[in-house]
C-alpha cells in the first residue's frame, strides 16, 4: 500500500504558526489542550458560535458582538475575548452566551492553531460548501486541512462538531473527513466554471437582499486560499491586488491570472511552487496594507502585522 508522504520543508511550514494562528503570550492555554484532531475540533467549536446561529442555538447575539468579533483577525487576539468572557480551561465547553462570535473561518483558524500546536500540519481552506442547504448552491465557506500521515491531506469542518449542527444540516458525513465534492477548494470551483461545467452564479454567499454570487466572487476566493496557503489567513472581507467587485469588471487579464492561481491550488497542491507563485504575483500576494470590507463595520485601510 502506498503510505502518503509530505515533503520535510512543507511539514515543517505548516506545522508551524503563522502571525495570525500564533497564540502569543495565550500560549499557556494550549497546555490542557487534547492531541486528537478530532478532540481539537470539538474544542474549537465549543468556543465559539457562528453569527449566524443565534436561533438555533436560542441566543440573541449581543450586537456589539454581532458587529466586532468576527473583526478580530489574530487568534491571540479571539483567545483574550474567550477567556475575559469565561476563563475556564479551554477544553470546558463555553455557554453560548460565552463564546466568541464568528464566522467559518475562525473555527477554521482556531482548529488549526490548535492543530499546529500539537504539531500537526494544517492549513486553513476556502471555497465552497453544499452541505448547508439542499438547492445546490455552494455557499462561500472556509475549513481546516490537515495532514493524516495515513491519507494525507483531509479537510475538517469544525463549525460542524456539535451535534445540534450536525442534525441541523442534515451532514451524511464525517466532519473530519469532509468529501471534496461537498466542499470544494475555490480553484475547483473556478476551473469548473471556466469550463462551462458550473453557473458561477450558484456560488457565492447568498445574503437575504443582495446575494454576492458569481464569477468575480469566486475568484476572490481563489485569492483568499492562496494566500491561507502561504499561511496569510485574512479575514474573509480583507481584499487586495487584482480582482474585480462584479462579473461586469472581470476582463480576460483577470480571468488568465486566476486560471494559473486556481491551477495552483487544486488537486496535490505543490508546497514549492505555490510558495513561489505567490512571491512573485504582485496582484494576488498580500500586501501589509489591505481593504477591509467589514460587513457591519464598513470599508477600511488595515495594515497587517508582520
Amino acid at each position: 500500500m502506498h503510505m502518503p508522504s509530505l515533503p520535510a520543508d512543507a511539514a515543517a511550514f505548516y506545522a508551524a504558526q503563522s502571525p495570525f494562528s500564533d497564540p502569543g503570550d495565550c500560549t499557556p492555554l494550549y497546555a490542557a489542550l487534547p492531541a486528537d484532531p478530532r478532540e481539537l475540533a470539538r474544542v474549537a467549536r465549543d468556543l465559539m458560535v457562528h453569527r449566524a446561529e443565534g436561533d438555533l442555538f436560542t441566543y440573541v447575539i449581543p450586537q456589539d458582538r454581532l458587529h466586532n468579533d468576527a473583526e478580530t483577525r489574530y487568534i491571540d487576539d479571539i483567545l483574550r475575548i474567550v477567556i475575559a468572557r469565561d476563563d475556564a480551561p479551554l477544553p470546558q465547553r463555553r455557554e453560548v452566551g460565552d463564546r466568541f462570535v464568528g464566522i467559518c473561518r475562525d473555527f477554521a483558524l482556531l482548529h488549526c492553531s490548535f492543530l499546529r500546536y500539537v504539531g500537526i500540519p494544517a492549513r486553513i481552506r476556502s471555497g465552497f460548501a453544499d452541505y448547508f442547504g439542499t438547492d445546490g448552491f455552494h455557499a462561500d465557506h472556509v475549513v481546516t486541512e490537515y495532514w493524516d500521515p495515513g491519507r494525507g491531506w483531509l479537510l475538517a469542518d469544525p463549525e460542524l462538531a456539535d451535534p445540534v449542527v450536525l442534525e441541523t444540516h442534515k451532514v451524511g458525513f464525517d466532519p473530519m473527513d469532509v468529501p471534496r465534492d461537498r466542499f470544494q477548494v475555490a480553484g475547483d470551483a473556478w476551473q469548473q466554471i471556466r469550463a462551462g461545467e458550473a453557473d458561477p452564479k450558484s456560488y457565492g454567499l447568498p445574503l437575504p437582499d443582495s446575494p454576492l454570487v458569481g464569477e468575480w466572487f469566486v475568484a476572490g476566493n481563489v485569492r483568499l486560499d492562496l494566500a491561507a496557503l502561504n499561511k496569510v489567513e485574512t479575514l474573509l472581507w480583507d481584499v487586495w491586488g487584482v480582482g474585480a467587485a462584479s462579473d461586469e469588471e472581470m476582463t480576460d487579464t483577470i480571468r488568465t491570472l486566476y486560471d494559473l492561481a486556481a491551477a495552483m491550488t487544486t488537486g496535490e497542491v505543490s508546497y514549492s511552487a505555490t510558495r513561489q507563485f505567490f512571491a512573485e504575483n504582485g496582484g494576488l500576494r498580500t500586501p501589509r496594507r489591505v481593504t477591509s470590507l467589514a460587513p457591519f463595520n464598513g470599508p477600511s485601510k488595515v495594515t497587517l502585522r508582520g
